[in-house]
């Protein structure tokens, strides 16, 4: 009995979508790490609300006998509000394709192929959205916004709010290591610091270039998922393809979250067939939030013209 869309749609979900999930987060090294490391699945809200802590408590300090004490309540926290963004890859199967390739095994096969090119689809716009600097407002918002000192990020200016600023050297155009310690250590604070680098395959092979051949030790953790990296001060450096140019990050993953709705994440829509055209459709969902917790912990160099 030929196979029924009813029927490739229940094969579809059951076969190709996990491993569509894998394939998509495994598929660049940043967001491998992403979804190792600081993929959060959540199951609502109508925003993700990031406490903040800003300020010290100025109620407090040295005292002696029956001194008077400070007992003012001092505001230190507040929160920034990080929006849902959704995502979507159609698959459209036309009937005349589908007369072409009649036969079970023939429409499995011209499924897959379909799926395997929505899944490069969602692997551009995910591994593009995580790096944008915000000029595509349904986009996930990226690390060039966050790697910044005059954005509103999560509704906070930082323009107004200077302890809500990162750390980038926009100056520099030679890559160096004097210059790669200073903005590291510009995203340090005490035991907080960069737990990843970040840059694209032209600025990566100029960094190898840096490096005496006794210092070019890789991450084996990235290694693993066959991915280029080397070492600077004991975390990786990731060759990115979908990097901008010009850029080389530094991001503590403890502060940089990937926030997914647990009934909205690689959700697949089974095949129906529109009223107005000959074609069967499906879609994969995912809603998405990318958010910062900290953007004095995160740094960059943006005008690198290795």
């Amino acid at each position: 009995m030929a196979l029924t869309y009813d029927q490739i749609s229940g094969i579809t979900e059951k076969y190709y979508i996990p491993k569509l999930e894998d394939n998509i987060f495994d598929s660049h090294p940043y967001l491998s790490r992403v979804k190792k490391r600081s993929l959060v699945m959540i199951d609502g809200g109508t925003s993700i609300m990031q406490p903040l802590e800003y300020a010290q408590n100025g109620a407090g300090g040295w005292y002696e006998g029956a001194d008077t004490l400070d007992t003012s309540d001092t505001e230190v926290i507040t929160s920034a509000e990080y929006s849902w963004k959704q995502i979507y890859q159609n698959i459209s199967i036309k009937r005349s394709d589908e007369l072409k390739n009649s036969g079970d095994a023939a429409k499995l096969n011209f499924v897959k192929s379909k799926m395997k090119n929505a899944e490069r689809s969602m692997i551009d716009d995910l591994a593009t959205g995580i790096y944008s600097d915000g000029t595509t407002a349904k986009s996930i918002v990226g690390l060039r916004v966050f790697c910044a000192t005059s954005n509103t990020v999560g509704g906070i200016s930082q323009t107004d709010n200077s302890w809500w600023q990162s750390n980038v050297d926009s100056s520099t155009t030679t890559l160096t290591m004097s210059a790669l310690q200073t903005q590291y250590n510009a995203a340090v604070v005490d035991n907080m610091v960069p737990t990843v680098a970040l840059t694209g395959r032209t600025i990566f092979n100029t960094y190898y270039s840096l490096l005496q051949p006794q210092q070019r030790f890789t991450d084996s953790e990235t290694a693993k998922g066959g991915f280029s990296s080397l070492m600077f001060n004991g975390i990786p450096v990731l060759a990115d393809s979908h990097a901008p140019a010009n850029h080389w990050f530094f991001v503590n993953e403890d502060v940089v979250k990937m926030y997914a709705h647990r009934d909205e994440f690689m959700r697949f829509e089974p095949f129906i067939k529109p009223v107005d055209q000959n074609v069967r459709v499906a879609k994969i969902y995912s809603m998405l939030a990318f958010c910062s917790g900290n953007n004095r912990l995160l740094a960059c160099l943006s005008g690198i013209t290795a």
